[in-house]
Order: C-alpha cells, then structure tokens, then sequence
C-alpha cells in the first residue's frame, strides 16, 4: 500500500488534549469538594467545642441553669434587705425562626426597699454583682433601670415596682424549648415552720399548702421562699404579727411588714405571705 496521503484528506492524529478551560473546570470542582469538607468538620469541631454565638443556639432547656445562677447572684447581692423569690413565668407561642416555636423563661427577684430610694437600692444591687455581667443603672424616663449581662445571652433587669418594692428580673428571650425548664429542686428547710407560724399568728392555721422556689446561692446552699397568697386579706397584719415576730422587726409600713425569725425572714406583702432563707453576701 501507498504511504502518500491523499488529497482533501487530514493525516490521521492521536487523542485531543485537553483544553486550559477544562482543566480549570476540574481544578475547581476539586478545590471546591476539599473546601466542603473542611467546613463541615471545622462546622463538627464548633457545634461541640464552641460557645453559642447567638441565642438561638441554646435551648430553654440549656438556659434554665444560667437563670438560676443569676438569681441566687441577684439575692446576695441584695445584701440584708428583705428579698423574696417570685414564681418563675415560662411564656409559650413565640418565634425563634419563622420555622420554629419556642418559649421563653423569666425568674424575678424583689427587694423590699423600705422607704429607701429606689435608685439608690439598684445601685447597691449594680455594684455587689460580679464585674463580668457589665451592670449599670441608667436613668431613664421612665424611672431608673438596672441592666446586666448573665451570659449565655441572659439579661438581667431592675426596675422600682411601686408598694415599696424594687423588681429585679431574669429573662432568656425566646428560646428553643429543648427539654424544657426544670426548676431547681426546694430541699427541707425553716421556711415551712416560719410560714406555718405567721398563718397561726394570722388566725389561718390551714391556709393553703405554700408554693415553693429555689436558687443555688453564689457561696454554695440555696435561697429558698414559700410563699402563700391569703384571701381575704389581714387588715391589721402589724397588730397580729408582733407576738410572733418578738421584736425583730425589720418592716413595718403599710405596703409591708417583714420580721427575722432565726435564718428566715417572712413578709406580707398585701395579701402575699413569704418565707425566705436568703444568700450570703
């Protein structure tokens, strides 16, 4: 056979090369895959190793411990005053994403001030807390107002109440609901006794079983308060709760009487009767 090459014909050739666009192409679909991966385990590494960036990265459940931390901080830092543990609120139906519900958790603490000037009080509580939550009382117009950082994205407010009283709350925002809040477990102490006597005292000896609260204390143990709420309410509560409170008056107003029975110190706040074992300073 001939080896001339006949006209209109092209010699024959090996395998094309590839084009400099498609070698790019596959390049970047490796530096892509690589860049993939890496992200999802430095995502891995952050989701168990990192603190929460945002709020939403905490559950209800989660949060629940930071609050009551917080709230056995805001008792010590109310010194000696007479401080009672209010109910925790849990508010459902709120939005975390436009996906998703959520709850949010409120526990409050209230100082009974005595007379004494409310902002003058907020200041004392700014100043007793710990220097990481950034407390400040700003004045508004609206009153002052205590604000502070509990971390993990739990805020901290005060405000004056009215009736004597200073409100001082501690609120997640809403929140994943997780588990749930769990409120601290109430351990047997003189709150029950102390409650028991003031009802004696108030001719309502079987008054209503008390509710309890709890907050683990920043020195260790826990403040505790029972609380009952009478109906109708004692007209002359000063004249019926003297003998019982045997000179260690602590309050004696109209909007409050409060007494120190041993390590307990029981008020009556209108109809609202307590019995609270308070934190260290």
């Amino acid at each position: 056979m001939s080896g001339a090459v006949h006209a209109g014909y092209a010699p024959p050739t090996g395998p094309s090369e590839p084009t400099p666009t498609r070698r790019r192409s596959r390049w970047l679909l490796a530096v892509t895959v690589v860049w993939g991966v890496v992200l999802a385990v430095l995502t891995w590494v952050s989701v168990r190793t990192d603190g929460p960036t945002v709020r939403e990265q905490r559950t209800l459940a989660q949060a629940g411990p930071v609050v009551d931390r917080a709230v056995g901080e805001l008792v010590a830092a109310a010194g000696g005053r007479v401080v009672t543990l209010a109910p925790e609120r849990i508010t459902s139906g709120c939005r975390v994403t436009p996906m998703l519900d959520g709850a949010a958790l409120e526990r409050a603490v209230e100082i009974m001030t005595g007379g004494d000037d409310p902002r003058a009080v907020l200041e004392q509580v700014s100043d007793r807390l710990p220097a990481s939550w950034r407390a400040g009382v700003l004045a508004t117009g609206d009153g002052p107002r205590l604000r502070a950082d509990a971390g993990e994205f739990v805020a901290v407010a005060g405000r004056p109440a009215g009736d004597g009283r200073v409100r001082l709350t501690v609120a997640t925002g809403c929140r994943p609901v997780g588990d749930g809040y769990r409120p601290p477990a109430v351990q047997g102490g003189p709150e029950a006794d102390a409650l028991a006597a003031a009802l004696r005292a108030l001719g309502n000896p079987g008054g209503p079983a008390p509710q309890t609260l709890a907050a683990p204390c920043p020195g260790g143990g826990s403040a505790r308060t029972a609380r009952v709420t009478l109906d109708p309410v004692p007209t002359e509560p000063a004249r019926a709760l003297a003998p019982v409170a045997a000179g260690a008056v602590l309050l004696d107003a109209p909007e409050v009487y409060a007494y120190r029975q041993g390590p307990v110190t029981v008020a009556l706040t209108g109809g609202e009767l307590t019995a609270t074992t308070g934190c260290a300073a």
